[in-house]
């Protein structure tokens, strides 16, 4: 897990991945027209699968900057691209905001889209 090091007054911050990632998921269910943030691989095929699960967030670091990748399911009758741009904003604002990391790109995987029951 990689970490973002800040050097303070007082000794050093260090933000790791996991962090960026929950940070991430958390803005993106808060965004209307998201069902969950999840890499859709659900089923007995999904509980079972045991090699290279993919993550619903991923965090790429690079220079200090992150790139995201956000795995999400549409609720029905949303309009995805609308959806879309807002996990957009509002991950990179959360990221940005709490971290004080910066964000180059937040990229929107729709995996799924979640019927009225």
């Amino acid at each position: 897990m990689e970490v973002k090091k800040t050097n303070q007054k007082i000794g050093n911050l260090y933000i790791s991945t996991g962090v960026i990632e929950k940070v991430a998921k958390l803005a993106a269910l808060e965004v209307d027209g998201v069902a969950e943030v999840s890499t859709g691989s659900s089923g007995v095929r999904g509980i079972f699968a045991k090699t290279n699960l993919p993550k619903a967030v991923d965090v790429n670091m690079c220079d200090g900057v992150a790139e995201l990748n956000v795995n999400i399911v549409v609720k029905y009758g949303s309009k995805v691209p609308t959806v879309c741009k807002n996990v957009q904003e509002a991950v990179k604002a959360s990221v940005q905001n709490m971290t004080e990391v910066a964000v180059s790109k937040v990229n929107i995987i729709v995996v799924g889209i979640q019927a009225e029951i």
